[in-house]
C-alpha cells in the first residue's frame, strides 16, 4: 500500500482517521443493594445482555461512593434501605459529585414519599423489585439515553398525589401558629400526644387542641395526610 492508498484508505476506510469512528460500548452498571444474593442474580441477568456490563457491586451507600471512583459506571441501580448511608442520601451525593452518573431506584417501596425523595435527590428512574427483567433492561437503556423512567406500578401513586395537591397539599405551614408548627413537627416525627405534652411542657388537652387546629386549618382527613404534608414541605425527612 502506497502513501496515496494510506491517505485515501481502502474501500473508503481511512486508518489514519479511524479514531474518529464511534463504537457502541456496553452500558456500565453498578448494582447497590445490601442483599448479596439479589446483587448476584441481577448481575448474572444483566451480564447476559450484550449492551450492559455490570462493572461493580456495593452493599451500602458508602461503598457505592467509593466504588464509582474506580469502576466509573454510567448507571447505578440503587436500593433505598441500605446500611451506613441510605439510597436517597447516596443518590444526592452521587448527583452532586458525579453528575454524569445516572441513578435508578430499585426498591420494594411504592409509597409516594420514597418516590419523590429519590427523584428530588437526583434519580433518573424508579423501579419496584417485583418488575420483570426485561423492564429493568429497558429502564437502564432509557435512562442511559437521557430519558426519565417510572415503573407503571408506581404511576398511580404519582397521580393520586397530584390530585391531592389541589386539596391540602399546597397549603402553607405559615397558616399555623408557632406552637402548632412545633406540634405538627413532633407528630410527623412519630411522637404521641403524651410525649409532646412532656416535651413542650403543656397539658395533654392543650396538645389535643393544637392537633385539632392543625387538622382543621390544613384540612387533613387523617394522619397519613399529615405525614405526606410533612414530607412534601421538608418538615421531616425519611
Amino acid at each position: 500500500m502506497g502513501y496515496q492508498d494510506l491517505k485515501t484508505g481502502v474501500n473508503g476506510f481511512n486508518p489514519i482517521h479511524s479514531s474518529k469512528i464511534k463504537f457502541n460500548m456496553p452500558i456500565k452498571v453498578l448494582i447497590a443493594d445490601d442483599h448479596k444474593l439479589l446483587r448476584e442474580l441481577l448481575a448474572d441477568f444483566l451480564n447476559d445482555s450484550s449492551d450492559i456490563d455490570v462493572v461493580a457491586q456495593a452493599g451500602n451507600g458508602l461503598e457505592v461512593l467509593e466504588k464509582v471512583k474506580s469502576s466509573k459506571p454510567d448507571v447505578v441501580l440503587m436500593d433505598i434501605e441500605m446500611p451506613n448511608l441510605n439510597g436517597i442520601d447516596t443518590t444526592a451525593a452521587l448527583h452532586k459529585e458525579f453528575p454524569d452518573i445516572k441513578t435508578i431506584a430499585l426498591s420494594m417501596h411504592d409509597e409516594q414519599p420514597y418516590i419523590r425523595s429519590m427523584f428530588e435527590a437526583g434519580a433518573w428512574g424508579y423501579l419496584l423489585k417485583n418488575c420483570a427483567y426485561d423492564q429493568l433492561g429497558s429502564a437502564i437503556n432509557q435512562v442511559y439515553n437521557g430519558r426519565k423512567y417510572l415503573d407503571n406500578d408506581v404511576s398511580g401513586s404519582i397521580i393520586e398525589d397530584y390530585l391531592e395537591h389541589f386539596s391540602w397539599g399546597t397549603k402553607k405551614q405559615t397558616e399555623l401558629t408557632d406552637r402548632e408548627s412545633e406540634v405538627l413537627k413532633l407528630l410527623a416525627e412519630g411522637s404521641s400526644v403524651r410525649e409532646i405534652s412532656d416535651t413542650l411542657f403543656i397539658s395533654v388537652k392543650t396538645v389535643g387542641s393544637h392537633k385539632q387546629n392543625i387538622f382543621d386549618k390544613l384540612e387533613f382527613g387523617n394522619m397519613a395526610h399529615l405525614f405526606k404534608f410533612a414530607f412534601k414541605n421538608g418538615i421531616v425527612s425519611l
